[in-house]
Protein backbone atom coordinates (compact mmCIF):
# COMPACT_ATOMS: atom_id res chain seq x y z
CA UNK A 1 0.00 0.00 0.00
CA UNK A 2 1.50 3.29 -1.10
CA UNK A 3 1.97 6.05 1.42
CA UNK A 4 0.34 9.35 0.36
CA UNK A 5 2.81 12.10 -0.33
CA UNK A 6 2.40 15.80 -0.95
CA UNK A 7 4.04 17.65 -3.82
CA UNK A 8 7.41 19.15 -3.06
CA UNK A 9 6.98 22.75 -1.92
CA UNK A 10 9.44 25.17 -3.48
CA UNK A 11 9.71 28.70 -2.11
CA UNK A 12 10.56 30.71 -5.20
CA UNK A 13 12.22 33.50 -3.29
CA UNK A 14 15.61 34.20 -1.78
CA UNK A 15 14.03 36.11 1.11
CA UNK A 16 15.19 34.90 4.53
CA UNK A 17 12.06 36.42 6.05
CA UNK A 18 9.73 34.34 3.88
CA UNK A 19 11.80 31.22 4.58
CA UNK A 20 11.57 31.88 8.33
CA UNK A 21 7.78 32.22 8.11
CA UNK A 22 7.51 28.90 6.24
CA UNK A 23 9.63 27.28 8.94
CA UNK A 24 7.50 28.90 11.65
CA UNK A 25 4.40 26.99 10.54
CA UNK A 26 6.31 23.74 9.98
CA UNK A 27 6.02 23.49 6.22
CA UNK A 28 8.74 21.39 4.57
CA UNK A 29 10.19 23.16 1.55
CA UNK A 30 13.24 23.89 -0.51
CA UNK A 31 14.23 27.45 -1.34
CA UNK A 32 14.99 28.47 -4.89
CA UNK A 33 15.68 32.07 -5.78
CA UNK A 34 13.86 33.31 -8.87
CA UNK A 35 15.92 34.78 -11.68
CA UNK A 36 12.89 36.46 -13.22
CA UNK A 37 13.27 40.19 -13.83
CA UNK A 38 10.64 42.18 -11.96
CA UNK A 39 8.40 44.43 -14.06
CA UNK A 40 9.56 48.02 -13.96
CA UNK A 41 6.14 49.64 -14.16
CA UNK A 42 4.79 51.35 -11.06
CA UNK A 43 1.42 52.47 -12.37
CA UNK A 44 -1.97 50.81 -12.01
CA UNK A 45 -3.62 48.87 -9.17
CA UNK A 46 -1.02 47.69 -6.66
CA UNK A 47 -2.59 44.25 -6.28
CA UNK A 48 -2.30 43.71 -10.04
CA UNK A 49 1.34 44.85 -9.94
CA UNK A 50 2.14 42.45 -7.09
CA UNK A 51 0.30 39.52 -8.67
CA UNK A 52 2.05 39.97 -11.99
CA UNK A 53 5.46 39.92 -10.32
CA UNK A 54 4.65 36.95 -8.06
CA UNK A 55 3.38 35.01 -11.07
CA UNK A 56 6.53 35.74 -13.09
CA UNK A 57 8.74 34.60 -10.21
CA UNK A 58 6.79 31.39 -9.68
CA UNK A 59 6.72 30.46 -13.38
CA UNK A 60 10.46 31.05 -13.77
CA UNK A 61 11.25 28.86 -10.78
CA UNK A 62 8.83 26.14 -11.91
CA UNK A 63 10.69 25.89 -15.21
CA UNK A 64 14.02 25.55 -13.41
CA UNK A 65 12.60 23.05 -10.92
CA UNK A 66 11.11 20.90 -13.67
CA UNK A 67 14.47 20.79 -15.43
CA UNK A 68 16.25 19.85 -12.19
CA UNK A 69 13.86 17.22 -10.78
CA UNK A 70 12.36 15.98 -14.03
CA UNK A 71 8.72 16.13 -15.17
CA UNK A 72 7.71 13.22 -12.93
CA UNK A 73 8.24 15.02 -9.63
CA UNK A 74 5.09 16.82 -8.43
CA UNK A 75 5.95 20.29 -7.19
CA UNK A 76 4.23 23.46 -6.08
CA UNK A 77 6.26 26.63 -6.49
CA UNK A 78 5.37 29.54 -4.22
CA UNK A 79 5.98 32.96 -5.73
CA UNK A 80 5.40 36.11 -3.68
CA UNK A 81 5.77 39.84 -4.12
CA UNK A 82 5.24 42.66 -1.62
CA UNK A 83 4.58 46.28 -2.52
CA UNK A 84 3.79 49.38 -0.51
CA UNK A 85 1.13 51.73 -1.88
CA UNK A 86 0.71 55.41 -1.06
CA UNK A 87 -1.18 58.13 -2.91
CA UNK A 88 -1.59 56.05 -6.05
CA UNK A 89 2.11 55.15 -6.27
CA UNK A 90 3.77 51.80 -5.70
CA UNK A 91 6.89 51.83 -3.53
CA UNK A 92 9.08 48.82 -4.21
CA UNK A 93 12.58 48.21 -2.84
CA UNK A 94 14.65 51.40 -2.57
CA UNK A 95 17.43 51.98 -5.08
CA UNK A 96 19.78 53.20 -2.35
CA UNK A 97 19.99 55.19 0.87
CA UNK A 98 18.73 58.41 -0.69
CA UNK A 99 15.73 56.60 -2.17
CA UNK A 100 15.04 54.89 1.16
CA UNK A 101 15.10 58.27 2.93
CA UNK A 102 12.68 59.65 0.34
CA UNK A 103 10.26 56.77 0.92
CA UNK A 104 10.37 57.10 4.69
CA UNK A 105 9.69 60.84 4.46
CA UNK A 106 6.67 60.09 2.27
CA UNK A 107 5.32 57.43 4.64
CA UNK A 108 5.95 59.23 7.94
CA UNK A 109 2.74 60.22 9.72
CA UNK A 110 0.63 58.67 6.97
CA UNK A 111 -1.48 55.59 6.38
CA UNK A 112 -0.36 53.32 3.57
CA UNK A 113 -1.30 49.91 2.22
CA UNK A 114 0.89 46.84 1.99
CA UNK A 115 0.00 44.22 -0.60
CA UNK A 116 1.58 40.79 -0.79
CA UNK A 117 0.58 38.63 -3.72
CA UNK A 118 1.04 34.87 -3.54
CA UNK A 119 1.06 32.83 -6.75
CA UNK A 120 1.32 29.04 -6.72
CA UNK A 121 2.38 27.33 -9.94
CA UNK A 122 2.13 23.54 -9.97
CA UNK A 123 4.09 21.05 -12.04
CA UNK A 124 0.83 19.98 -13.75
CA UNK A 125 0.44 23.60 -14.98
CA UNK A 126 -2.24 24.37 -12.40
CA UNK A 127 -2.11 27.83 -10.85
CA UNK A 128 -3.85 29.56 -7.94
CA UNK A 129 -3.14 33.02 -6.63
CA UNK A 130 -4.48 35.87 -4.54
CA UNK A 131 -3.35 39.04 -2.82
CA UNK A 132 -3.59 40.24 0.80
CA UNK A 133 -3.90 43.87 1.88
CA UNK A 134 -2.97 45.46 5.21
CA UNK A 135 -3.44 49.05 6.32
CA UNK A 136 -0.32 50.38 8.05
CA UNK A 137 -0.27 53.53 10.17
CA UNK A 138 3.23 54.98 10.44
CA UNK A 139 3.95 57.51 13.16
CA UNK A 140 5.43 60.94 12.40
CA UNK A 141 9.22 60.77 12.07
CA UNK A 142 11.84 63.45 12.56
CA UNK A 143 14.86 63.72 10.28
CA UNK A 144 17.01 62.31 13.09
CA UNK A 145 14.73 59.29 13.51
CA UNK A 146 14.87 58.59 9.78
CA UNK A 147 18.65 58.87 9.81
CA UNK A 148 18.89 56.42 12.73
CA UNK A 149 16.70 53.93 10.95
CA UNK A 150 18.71 54.27 7.74
CA UNK A 151 21.85 53.52 9.77
CA UNK A 152 20.29 50.25 10.97
CA UNK A 153 20.75 48.78 7.48
CA UNK A 154 17.20 47.41 7.41
CA UNK A 155 15.98 49.47 4.48
CA UNK A 156 18.00 47.93 1.65
CA UNK A 157 15.86 45.04 0.44
CA UNK A 158 12.40 45.93 1.72
CA UNK A 159 9.42 47.39 -0.08
CA UNK A 160 8.77 50.85 1.29
CA UNK A 161 12.23 50.88 2.91
CA UNK A 162 11.20 49.41 6.26
CA UNK A 163 10.77 46.06 7.98
CA UNK A 164 8.03 45.74 10.58
CA UNK A 165 9.63 42.61 12.06
CA UNK A 166 12.85 44.44 12.96
CA UNK A 167 13.58 47.81 14.53
CA UNK A 168 11.16 49.19 11.93
CA UNK A 169 8.44 48.11 14.36
CA UNK A 170 9.21 51.36 16.20
CA UNK A 171 8.04 53.30 13.16
CA UNK A 172 4.56 51.76 13.16
CA UNK A 173 1.66 52.92 15.35
CA UNK A 174 -0.75 50.14 14.36
CA UNK A 175 -1.96 47.98 11.51
CA UNK A 176 -5.31 46.70 10.28
CA UNK A 177 -5.04 43.29 8.66
CA UNK A 178 -2.49 40.50 8.51
CA UNK A 179 0.84 41.21 10.23
CA UNK A 180 2.60 38.48 8.23
CA UNK A 181 1.47 40.18 5.04
CA UNK A 182 3.60 43.19 6.03
CA UNK A 183 6.55 40.91 6.79
CA UNK A 184 6.23 39.47 3.28
CA UNK A 185 4.16 36.26 3.32
CA UNK A 186 0.52 36.19 4.51
CA UNK A 187 0.40 32.75 6.14
CA UNK A 188 -3.35 32.18 6.26
CA UNK A 189 -3.67 33.12 2.59
CA UNK A 190 -0.74 30.86 1.73
CA UNK A 191 -2.31 27.86 3.46
CA UNK A 192 -5.69 28.53 1.83
CA UNK A 193 -4.06 28.61 -1.61
CA UNK A 194 -2.06 25.45 -0.90
CA UNK A 195 -5.27 23.61 -0.02
CA UNK A 196 -6.84 24.85 -3.25
CA UNK A 197 -3.77 23.54 -5.11
CA UNK A 198 -4.27 20.07 -3.60
CA UNK A 199 -1.79 20.15 -0.73
CA UNK A 200 -2.98 17.91 2.11
CA UNK A 201 -1.98 19.26 5.52
CA UNK A 202 -3.04 16.00 7.20
CA UNK A 203 -0.13 14.14 5.57
CA UNK A 204 2.93 14.15 7.86
CA UNK A 205 5.94 15.97 6.39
Amino acid sequence: MSVPENPLLVLGSGSPRRAALMQQIGLPFVQWNSAAAEPDHREGPPAVHALETARLKARAVQQAVRSYYGPGRPTIVIGADTVVHLDGAVLSKPAGQADAARMLRLLAGRTHQVYTAVSLVCSDEGQVEDCAETQVYMRPLSAAQIDRYLASGETADKAGAYGIQGSGALLIERIEGCYYNVVGLPLTLLCTLLERAGYDFSIPP
